[in-house]
């Protein structure tokens, strides 16, 4: 697989997650309002499902924001630098994001594996709350595998001091 390709993979398979979580909580609360509303009753658990659906909406968007170099930089001396010393910069910067979020993954899934052996589940409807924490780390090693690419394959829109194209959609 090529490295556009793999992007492209990458960008619809996590933007996909994403709104398909998100689309989950429009409707969850628009049946649990009308419910409320017009027949007095609200969807059981919903408050749960809707907290739920939020961790997979935040999680599966965190490789898209990696991939699009969307997160808030501080580039106020950019300016000021050479381009071969903003790309060592990024370099450092991608490195450290990469061995975090590796770190935090690997500290979520050892939770979430805890938390299975523990039989943790949601208050109201009983789900079991490790396959979440799973999912969580799976995605964060995924943001992390994200920094790794633009470590070893810059792209301009994300990484100041090297040269290219626009990002793609």
């Amino acid at each position: 697989m090529t490295d556009a390709a793999l992007r492209r993979w990458l960008g619809a398979a996590c933007g996909v997650l994403s709104a398909v979580a998100l689309f989950a909580i429009m409707g969850l609360t628009l049946v649990d309002v009308g419910g409320r509303k017009l027949f007095d009753h609200s969807v059981p658990g919903s408050l749960e499902l809707t907290e739920l659906l939020m961790v997979i909406v935040i999680f599966a968007a965190l490789p898209l924001v990696s991939l699009q170099g969307e997160h808030v930089v501080f580039d106020s001396l950019d300016a000021y630098l050479p381009a071969g010393v903003r790309r060592v910069q990024q370099a450092v910067v991608d490195l450290f994001c990469m061995l975090a979020l590796a770190g935090v993954a690997w500290l979520m899934w050892d939770k979430g594996s805890a938390m299975m052996e523990y039989g943790d589940v949601t208050a109201q409807l009983g789900l079991r709350l490790g396959y979440f924490v799973h999912v969580m780390s799976v995605l964060c090693g995924v943001a992390a595998c994200v920094h790794a690419l633009l470590i070893l394959h810059p792209v301009a829109h994300h990484h100041s001091g090297v040269e290219g194209g626009e990002p793609q959609p």
